[in-house]
């Protein structure tokens, strides 16, 4: 079976000090003059907003009504380890209204749905909390 894509994002970035990024919808358009730790920004924000989406799916797979939007803050931190550079992310997930235990689980289920917790996996320390 061939993929199937079911969406694609394309952003045109530009270094230096009239910096910025421009997605081809324009949805996105930000000035990054260098240095700037955008990149940082940027990650934690699609992967919070892919999370939460995985976090909806994973609620709606199960039947488990949702009685609050949910709402991440997701922190990446750039580390020097070992000589060279790696990243390390925390994802603090609120689910309100939802039972700790079963908020718990979604969290766990929509790690193993969304496509950028896929893409990190293995490659980058991740702490998923439960706020």
């Amino acid at each position: 079976m061939a993929d199937k894509i079911i969406f694609t994002g394309t952003t045109h970035v530009k270094g230096g000090a009239e910096g910025y990024a421009r997605s081809t919808n324009g949805i996105l358009d930000l000035q990054l003059p260098q240095p700037h730790p955008a990149a940082e920004n940027l990650f934690a924000a699609a992967w919070s907003a892919c999370f939460i989406g995985a976090v909806e799916l994973a609620a709606s797979q199960k039947k488990i009504p949702l009685p609050a939007s949910p709402e991440a803050d997701t922190t990446i931190d750039v580390v020097m380890k070992d000589g060279g550079f790696v990243l390390r992310a925390r994802l603090d997930v609120q689910l309100p209204g939802v039972d700790p235990v079963v908020a718990r689980d979604l969290i766990d289920v929509a790690h193993s749905i969304c496509p950028y917790s896929k893409a990190v996996a293995g490659n980058i320390d991740i702490e998923l909390n439960l706020v």
